[in-house]
């Protein structure tokens, strides 16, 4: 049988345990946080200073905070390319007539993802610590370049993809939620920890989907985990651009921002790699080909060595001037 073909089986039989997954890790629409219960609500007598505090408050925070905040914030909005792209994985059917379960779990999914673009990008905007005309460009490149994470159309590959950048992203507007406290910014950290929180509740399911995976196929899956670690794990904002620049130039510099500022770092990398190969308890699957086999050897090698690689790497001190925000900070 083809891999394809294996695939699909094991993407059907796993399919009716869907509606479950749902139940523990997406919370429904009516009981859900929205963008409108953290920001001023405009019809309020209230509403101009509420907006000045954030203006204020917003003042506290420096450059590469902004930075990171817009380039958050911009891949975050581009969810449309994400849930088109999960949408045609294999074994993903939108063409039924009663919606598949794993159709039900993209749109859930992306739905609850759609609000953290949203709330940020209204926290930008009344800020006004950024270029919003040069961030909204960014936004509107970035769907336009599409993205390439490496996964093609394999389910196994993008759900080990979304189990690692779920966490990633976790990470980083947790810490950018606790910069913000730091600086008394309590708003602004609320808003970021509940994000990291969805992000969190996230990634436990995907991990999910790949725990049950490795028990129907784990040959299938070690190779498709295997495979996607060579790769190495992408951003999915990896084409992030400013206007006028070259595709990618302005996600390379963001990197480095973020790498300084703390928020996302090559450790980080290296720490959730060793959390998903111990929570799939790799070195207990049995009945592995010799292929496979030799695939989970090099997964269980391969954070130590990058431990070694990164223990030697320098960081640039290189303060890219994003078009986004103002040497300072302020326009």
């Amino acid at each position: 049988m083809s891999t394809k073909n294996i695939r699909l089986e094991v993407m059907q039989a796993i399919e009716p345990k869907v509606a479950g997954f749902m139940d523990s890790f997406l919370i429904p629409i009516e009981e859900i946080w929205q963008p409108s219960d953290f920001l001023p609500d405009s019809r309020s007598e209230g509403f101009i200073d509420a907006v000045e505090q954030i203006r204020e408050e917003s003042k506290e925070l420096g450059y590469d905070f902004w930075v990171t905040m817009v380039a958050d914030t911009i891949t975050e909005e581009a969810l449309p390319t994400y849930e088109s792209w999960l949408m045609d994985v294999e074994g993903i059917n939108q063409h039924t007539e009663e919606p598949s379960g794993w159709s039900k779990w993209v749109r859930a999914w992306t739905a609850e993802e759609n609000r953290h673009g949203d709330v940020l990008n209204k926290y930008l905007y009344l800020s006004g610590r950024v270029n919003m005309r040069e961030v909204e460009i960014s936004t509107q490149y970035l769907l336009n370049d599409g993205f390439d994470i490496g996964t093609d159309r394999d389910p196994y590959k993008n759900f080990v993809y979304t189990s690692f950048q779920e966490l990633a992203t976790n990470i980083s507007h947790k810490r950018v939620g606790q910069m913000a406290k730091k600086k008394g910014n309590t708003l602004l950290s609320k808003m970021c920890s509940i994000i990291a929180g969805d992000e969190m509740r996230h990634h436990l399911a995907y991990r999910e989907f790949v725990k049950t995976i490795f028990g129907q196929d784990p040959n299938g899956m070690m190779l498709a985990y295997a495979d996607m670690m060579k790769r190495k794990i992408v951003m999915p904002a990896h084409f992030l651009r400013e206007s006028g620049e070259s595709m990618g130039l302005a996600f390379e510099n963001f990197s480095n921002c973020a790498q300084r500022l703390g928020v996302y770092t090559s450790q980080d990398y290296i720490d959730i790699f060793n959390k998903l190969n111990q929570y799939w308890d790799l070195e207990s699957i049995r009945s592995l080909s010799d292929e496979a086999q030799k695939a989970r050897d090099y997964l269980l090698g391969m954070p130590d060595r990058l431990q070694r690689i990164a223990e030697r790497m320098k960081l640039s001190e290189d303060q890219f001037r994003f078009k986004w925000v103002e040497a300072n900070g302020m326009l």
